[in-house]
């Protein structure tokens, strides 16, 4: 015990050996990756000799106890704003923000650009809206330009696809980044600039190139239900209403009651095609299409489409159409008010107006800002009540709390690894192996996600490993953001069948397992990719 609690081998054989638990919980076992990080954490920090009164305190004070301090240090840093982004993304979602932002799009591309107009939908909704509420609200939406465009289903669903991945993954206020950039102590205005610079490319390659050239090749029918609905009622894409609160019952909503997952405003949908999909976008599955993890991406079983839904009314009488430029302004406010504070703290004297800038700037203010504009200018002020938005706060709130059990008890295990010197002899032997901390970062990421399919597992485990090899080696802000999108590139390699994303897309996009595998798990391995190439050379300029 004595070679295994004090010696880098013994140390670094504990630390394996608690990641291979963790994984037989989650894989084998089945338990909830919230429980299985728990046991690991604690079975880890036993097994290292830490003391009790470390581990968990005492009966009269705990609050010093790596549990307690593992838990809060994350959860106080990201748990108002991943509340305050999933409220922004259900009141865009309600609106039918989606709808007026496709017609525009594909007015300004045409019938051909269809397939880069959707991405390009998928990349900006995707900034306030998870993964898999995306994919309910767009998915009529790229059926219909399949059916206009007569072409393969799959040549317009992964653009789409890549937009949402890509947000979900490098950009706050998503769960994933914001949890790793709390966990290396960097601002999210960092993570902003370095995610935006690392994830466009990547989206290019991933969201346009790559299905231009698959999609062809690759002949991805629309759902017959959806087309048996068009032949009997002609939809109209953007049809200058808009989705409300009151009347979006049949809608899809983050985390909220839908029957659908319908989308608002101007579609009129079939019901989509349903049975066996996942609760999020890349949860842990078991295989069978059921997920077990709510994930980064908020999805809950309220999200799945029910078996005998109506399709969605295609107009809201009376409600004033919502304007594109107030959705892209909703979206804008709080990234610019994160970015000005950042670099406003960088080229700023101290004054006033810095410290203005800086409270304006703050994740929590600067959302809390972009909520108010939201339930006024797209609830308020088009008929909505405040009790009806109050409905829908509470509804899409509801999932959020597995996603921030799992962040916790991820923090809490990486805690543990820093304590127990894990940390210091991972840095002396990568120092010996003369392998870049960025490259480390990004295996340990990819070989979590592989194995057990869910990206919030594989984020904040390795956020955990690698936030004790950061502290004190002067680290610039820059640098350690590009490390956390480093992560969060790992994170979402190879989505395959353990991955309750992967049958999301495969049951709602009409696909096989194999023409998912080819379609959907190369995007995700080609997103992952050129994401962490991007990062390498934002790495070697820095």
């Amino acid at each position: 015990m004595s070679w295994l609690q004090e010696s880098t081998g013994g140390l670094l054989l504990l630390c394996a050996a608690a990641i291979a638990v963790l994984l037989a919980l989650i894989i084998v076992v089945k338990l909830e990756p919230f429980i299985a990080l728990l046991i690991a954490g604690f079975a880890l920090a036993l097994a290292a000799g830490l003391p009790v009164s470390k581990i968990v305190g005492t009966a009269l004070k705990a609050s010093d106890s790596v549990l307690e301090t593992g838990f809060g240090g994350i959860l106080g840093h990201i748990a108002v704003i991943v509340g305050l982004g999933t409220v922004l993304g259900a009141i865009l979602e309600r609106s039918g923000g989606a709808d007026v932002l496709v017609e525009k799009l594909t007015g300004v591309f045409g019938e051909r650009g269809a397939p880069i107009a959707m991405g390009l939908a998928g990349l900006i909704f995707g900034i306030p809206v998870f993964f898999d509420i995306g994919i309910f609200v767009l998915a009529p939406l790229v059926y219909v330009a399949a059916l206009r465009g007569g072409r393969s289903l799959a040549l317009y669903a992964l653009p789409m696809l890549a937009g949402l991945s890509m947000t979900h993954a490098f950009l706050p206020p998503h769960p994933g980044p914001t949890a790793a950039a709390g966990l290396l102590g960097v601002s999210l205005g960092w993570v902003i600039l370095i995610g935006v610079i690392c994830g466009l490319p990547a989206f290019a390659a991933a969201g346009i190139a790559w299905p231009y050239w698959i999609g062809p090749r690759i002949r991805v029918e629309v759902p017959a239900e959806v087309v048996e609905a068009e032949a009997k009622q002609p939809v109209t894409v953007g049809g200058g209403s808009s989705l409300d609160a009151e009347a979006s019952s049949t809608g899809g909503s983050v985390g909220g009651g839908s029957t659908t997952g319908g989308s608002g405003g101007g579609v009129a949908t079939a019901e989509r095609p349903s049975g066996g999909v996942g609760d999020s976008a890349d949860g842990v599955g078991d295989g069978t299409g059921v997920d077990r993890d709510d994930d980064l991406d908020g999805g809950s079983a309220a999200g799945r489409p029910a078996e005998d839904s109506p399709a969605p009314s295609a107009t809201v009488a009376g409600r004033r159409p919502v304007g594109l430029g107030t959705v892209l302004g909703i979206i804008l406010v709080p990234l610019v008010l994160i970015l000005g504070a950042t670099f406003g703290t960088v080229w700023l004297d101290p004054s006033t107006f810095l410290q203005v800038l800086t409270f304006l700037g703050n994740p929590a203010v600067a959302l809390t800002i972009a909520v108010l504009l939201a339930f006024w200018l797209l609830g308020v002020r088009r008929g909505s009540t405040v009790a009806e938005l109050s409905e829908v706060t509470a509804n899409s709130l509801r999932p959020v709390g597995m996603i921030l059990l799992v962040v916790g008890a991820g923090a809490f295990f990486g805690k543990v690894i820093s304590s127990t010197g894990v940390g210091d002899a991972l840095a002396g032997t990568l120092s010996d192996a003369g392998l870049p901390i960025i490259v480390l970062a990004y295996l340990i990421s990819c070989a979590l996600r592989l194995a057990q399919g869910s990206a919030t597992v594989a984020l904040v485990t390795t956020g955990g490993i690698i936030a004790p090899l950061v502290q004190n080696e002067g680290y610039s802000p820059a640098q350690l953001a590009t490390l956390v999108i480093a992560i969060s590139a790992g994170s979402i390699i190879a989505s395959h069948v353990n991955d309750g994303g992967f049958w999301i897309i495969s049951r709602y996009f009409n696909m096989s397992v194999k023409q998912t595998l080819a379609t959907w798990t190369v995007l995700e391995t080609i997103l992952s990719i050129v994401g962490f190439v991007m990062t390498l050379i934002v790495w070697a300029l820095l």
